[in-house]
């Protein structure tokens, strides 16, 4: 068996890392590479199995590793002997194997091979000994105790249709909510498509936030301790990291970045609630030629990455239709929601009694069972937005917040009860989907 392989390399070593590679064993040089342009080209060809890059390459980014991964094809970073900051900028830009320019060339096949195996077997990438695990947090003197990681916090995702849901209003109120009561929360803005969670809490949207996040983990300069500078505490111990602040910026925000990002929040927070876009489409490779860059692409990652999903609709005939084609798109995935919440639920619209009827339509034609409830509260809404703040710190005795600190304690576990994520994603014990078959 040989293996096909391709380098992209800074001009300094160019040439030693292709005899080292046309000397190994069982390896073939396809191409040698003069920059990254030509790097993804080829690997979009198919001629590649495995590329060799270097740090210093560049251009070089998590999206363009995240796309030779998506091609199927193994990355392998080399270094110069002693060169941390380039091992370490490789790690974190996603590759997971590094060897030096002074292996030899029948060290560097048994990484390429173990790669190779490890990918037909379905284990994932091979690493090497003595590096530091990706996602695990450096060295760091000086931080604040509190930013300090512990468990792997929770992710929780709300997500809801087009139409103004709720979706805003459920997650920063959840959030709000988990925070007085002495959780470490993390509020993501990840909705390309109207980011509003700087706007509803009084924060100055030119401040960095998932952009700048972005921009670091694309650098490979991602860290839980870089993460806390971009995402401030805005109130106890309630932390924010704010949306784009206009929507053209959306492909700032690539799925690669952004599941770094999340990887990262657990780490900083014991819960991370994600405010998440209305679309699910994921068809933008019929309108290229390429790999397409992906509007959707920060939804659909938080949705795929998320321990608990939650579907918002409004209470009305447009909402609750958008709701039911959105579930259905939803399961198409894979993922349906763990808990539908009914918002804005009002006698006006609905009916004399509301919660009977929406109920009874979402179980007869959409298989949605036992929905919460949401009661329609402009009021106190309305009061939070003037003063930019929560619903939490805003109001008193809203039955808004009434109804979302039953979904609070319903659906995430206590603080020191850590379950499985992969329990949790079978569907297995509380957090089921209460959703039967159509």
């Amino acid at each position: 068996m040989t293996v096909q392989v391709v380098t992209a390399v800074g001009h300094r070593h160019d040439a030693d890392v292709a005899t080292v590679v046309e000397r190994a064993p069982q390896l073939v040089l396809a191409r040698r590479c003069a920059d990254l342009a030509e790097l993804l080209s080829v690997v979009a060809a198919g001629v590649a199995e495995v590329v060799v890059v270097s740090a210093d390459l560049r251009g070089l980014d998590r999206e363009s590793l995240a796309t030779c991964a998506a091609q199927g094809v193994a990355v392998v970073g080399i270094v110069a002997p002693g060169d941390e900051e380039s091992e370490r900028r490789l790690r974190q830009l996603g590759a997971p194997a590094i060897v030096t320019t002074a292996s030899s060339p029948e060290e560097v096949a048994e990484v390429v091979l173990g790669l190779q195996e490890a990918a037909a077997a379905g284990v994932g990438s091979a690493s090497t000994s003595g590096v530091q695990p990706e996602g695990a947090p450096p060295e760091h003197a000086g931080s604040p105790e509190e930013d300090k990681p512990g468990e792997p916090g929770q992710i929780l995702a709300v997500w809801g249709p087009t139409g103004a849901p709720g979706r805003t209003t459920v997650a920063t109120t959840l959030a709000a909510l988990l925070a007085r009561d002495g959780r470490r929360v993390l509020l993501v803005d990840l909705d390309t498509w109207g980011a509003a969670v700087a706007q509803v809490l009084g924060i100055i949207d030119e401040a960095p936030g998932v952009a700048a996040a972005a921009r670091l983990s694309e650098q490979g300069s991602l860290d839980v301790f870089s993460l806390a500078r971009v995402a401030p505490v805005v109130s106890g111990t309630l932390r924010v990291l704010t949306g784009i602040s206009a929507a053209e910026r959306w492909p700032e925000i690539r799925p690669g970045a952004t599941a770094d990002i999340l990887a990262r929040a657990r780490l900083l927070a014991d819960v991370v609630i994600v405010d998440c876009g209305f679309a699910l489409e994921d068809d933008e490779e019929l309108s290229y030629d390429t790999r397409a860059p992906r509007r959707n692409g920060a939804t659909l990652t938080a949705l795929d990455e998320a321990d608990l999903v939650l579907a918002v609709g409004s209470a009305d005939p447009v909402g609750l239709q958008r709701l039911v084609r959105g579930v259905q798109s939803l399961r198409g995935r894979g993922r349906a929601p763990d808990a539908i919440l009914i918002n804005k639920v009002r006698a006006s619209v609905a009916g004399a009694r509301p919660e009977s009827a929406i109920g009874s339509v979402l179980s007869r034609f959409a298989g949605l069972e036992h929905p919460t409830f949401l009661p329609w509260d402009p009021e106190a809404c309305d009061a939070a937005m003037l003063q930019g703040r929560t619903l939490v710190e805003a109001t008193v005795d809203s039955p808004l917040v009434a109804a979302l600190e039953g979904v609070s304690r319903t659906l995430l576990a206590p603080a020191g009860d850590v379950r499985s994520v992969t329990a949790r994603r079978a569907g297995r014990g509380p957090f089921r989907a209460r959703l039967r078959p159509r």
